[in-house]
């Protein structure tokens, strides 16, 4: 399989974002892969190039107070919920995709968003969502006040982040492009880069090609 073609992604400007995205590739759907030998790295004992650190934990939340947004309670990052989650062994597998986006952020304690690029539409870029902003984050409607959080932004708006993605974007059974984006932080480069080359080992390993987006 040929490397995926790049997609435009920009960033606002932000003192604390370090953020790094790339694109993957199956050439077939989601539904068809075998992940298992990924997922069954969503566990406390699986060994992994990575260790997550409070230290880490408390970047993120403070990433994400820039804007206004309060990252507590319900609205805490994805990383402290697979956490938790993981943890209590109440998740497991939903797709490659999704497995190794959860396997890299599980372990390293960055929040990452990944979307379909057939469901969205570029170009794409990184900044705070305006006051009022909101989207619905699951199959049941509901939604989540997006404003004043660091967001993902399509042509139509807001479409991830580091807390809940969008169901409008969210991957799907017949899924075969997504583009991933690692929620950095400044103070924590290395562990963003080792992030970065392990999350895209593990696309390799279920058969996806991956090319960098530099914003």
């Amino acid at each position: 399989m040929s490397n995926p073609a790049p997609v435009p992604l920009s960033l606002d400007p932000h003192p604390t974002l370090r953020a790094a995205a790339f694109v993957s590739e199956w050439g077939q759907p989601l539904s068809e892969i075998d992940a298992t030998e990924v997922a069954a790295l969503l566990h406390p004992d699986a060994s992994a190039p990575l260790t997550r650190s409070e230290e880490t934990r408390q970047a993120v939340r403070d990433l994400l107070r820039h804007g206004g947004y309060k990252p507590t309670g319900r609205g805490k990052p994805a990383s402290e919920y697979l956490v938790k989650a993981v943890d209590a062994g109440k998740l497991g597998g939903i797709n490659a995709a999704v497995d190794c986006c959860n396997v890299a952020s599980y372990h390293s304690g960055l929040p990452i968003s990944v979307v379909d690029l057939d469901r969205g539409r570029g170009p794409f870029r990184a900044g705070i969502a305006e006051d009022g902003a909101s989207y619905v984050f699951n199959a049941s409607g509901q939604e989540i006040d997006v404003g004043g959080l660091l967001c993902l932004f399509d042509a139509e708006g807001p479409c991830a982040n580091a807390v809940k993605d969008s169901q409008r974007t969210k991957t799907q059974p017949e899924t075969q492009r997504t583009l991933s984006l690692i929620w950095g932080c400044a103070g924590h480069e290395e562990q963003l880069e080792r992030t970065l080359a392990w999350y895209r080992e593990l696309v390799a390993r279920t058969g996806g090609a991956t090319a960098l987006v530099s914003p």
